[in-house]
């Protein structure tokens, strides 16, 4: 019967080689064979997070001999999460990519008793099928493997972030687009409203998100991108259209998007020019019947046809429309061309419209009180 024979690692000669062979980085090495040696596990730990991000390491297979030669050693000693972070930047050296995968398989089945290392693991594959090996059947179980546990988690984790960013990049390339819209938007909030990304970065993203909030035909509550910081990346710059664009959709303003579509320089919104208009018309319409006080929400067909400029014949399946992704509710009379809308779907506001809503509540406010005093000066009027 053969004997397997397994190798065996001795970490002070590896040490010891490296603070000789690399003179540049010999006080590092010490300090990683210290903490070694003294079994100072979560220093060591914290040591190794900042070692591995060092420029001189970046190149070959230096992080790859790391982990054989030495993190093998104690890995079960370290807390999951930052083994798997520092697996992330080990893994970026395999030349071959099924290489990486099968690499994070096996630490994956070393942290697979805690949620979040294991969920940062399987992201870390999702990126490679991805990015790398082009996989995107691959890529898209990985994700909704991942994401109804993540969404159950109690509070926003570290993995949440790299977990929206690999959710956003594949429904970009797949879509849906208002998929990629919400991951994007969730990706952002991890980052702490863009705030953490690399200017350049978040200029791109907030492009991307103001054309995917116009494109995603059921995003019709933009309230919450245009309250985002993010898109003050915009300001100044040849990108500043975006942000207008998204404005001009959010009022149902149909003038002001013919205007900047004209001018915008994005395909995106060229090939879905039919669904963009329609979507345009209908917020207009909400917006129609948003400022109106509930005695004057009897909109006619005419009306409707001259603000979102659509044919008077099509105003009817627009309405309908509205109706059907609830939207608005009420009724249609056919015979008077009319429509009675008694409810709009709430949306997040700007100032202006939150101030315009308050006057409003203000002069109900008001009128309830007059009838109350008039009835409380004339209480024969409930007999009547």
């Amino acid at each position: 019967m053969a004997t397997v024979k397994f190798a065996v690692i001795d970490v002070n000669d590896f040490l010891s080689k490296k603070q000789a062979a690399e003179p540049a980085l010999a006080a590092d090495w010490a300090i990683l064979e210290e903490l070694y040696n003294k079994k100072l596990w979560h220093q060591l730990t914290l040591k190794l997070q900042e070692f591995v991000n060092h420029p001189a390491l970046q190149t070959g297979d230096c992080l790859i001999q790391l982990y054989n030669n030495f993190l093998t050693t104690f890995e079960n000693k370290i807390n999951p999460l930052s083994l798997v972070e520092i697996t992330s930047h080990i893994v970026k050296q395999f030349d071959n990519k099924k290489d990486a995968i099968a690499f994070l398989e096996k630490v994956e089945s070393k942290v697979k008793m805690n949620d979040e290392a294991l969920a940062l693991c399987k992201v870390l594959q999702g990126e490679i099928y991805l990015e790398q090996l082009n996989d995107l059947d691959a890529t898209e179980k990985i994700i909704e493997e991942l994401e109804g546990s993540l969404e159950d988690a109690d509070g926003v984790t570290p993995v949440h972030g790299r977990f929206y960013k690999l959710a956003s990049e594949y429904y970009r390339v797949r879509g849906p687009m208002a998929r990629y819209y919400r991951a994007a938007l969730r990706h952002v909030g991890c980052a702490e409203g863009g705030a953490l990304l690399p200017p350049p970065e978040r200029r791109a993203l907030a492009r991307s998100l103001a054309i995917a909030a116009v494109v995603a035909p059921n995003v019709y509550d933009l309230g919450e991108l245009l309250a985002h910081p993010i898109l003050e990346s915009l300001e100044n710059t040849p990108d500043a259209w975006a942000r207008e664009l998204v404005l001009a959709v959010s009022r149902g303003d149909v003038a002001a998007f013919e205007a900047l579509r004209a001018a915008a320089p994005a395909p995106e919104l060229r090939r879905a020019d039919q669904s963009v208009r329609q979507k345009v018309a209908i917020t207009c319409l909400m917006e129609m019947a948003f400022n109106r006080t509930s005695a004057t929400r009897k909109l006619t067909f005419a009306e409707i046809a001259q603000e979102a400029r659509v044919p008077l014949n099509e105003v009817e399946l627009l309405v309908m429309k509205a109706l059907a992704e609830k939207l608005i509710r009420g009724h249609i009379d056919q015979v008077s061309s009319t429509v009675a809308v008694t409810w709009v779907r709430p949306r997040a506001l700007p100032r202006a419209a939150a101030a315009a809503l308050a006057a409003r509540l203000d002069t109900w406010r008001a009128a309830a009180r007059a009838a109350a005093d008039l009835l409380g000066a004339q209480p024969d009027l409930l007999t009547l």
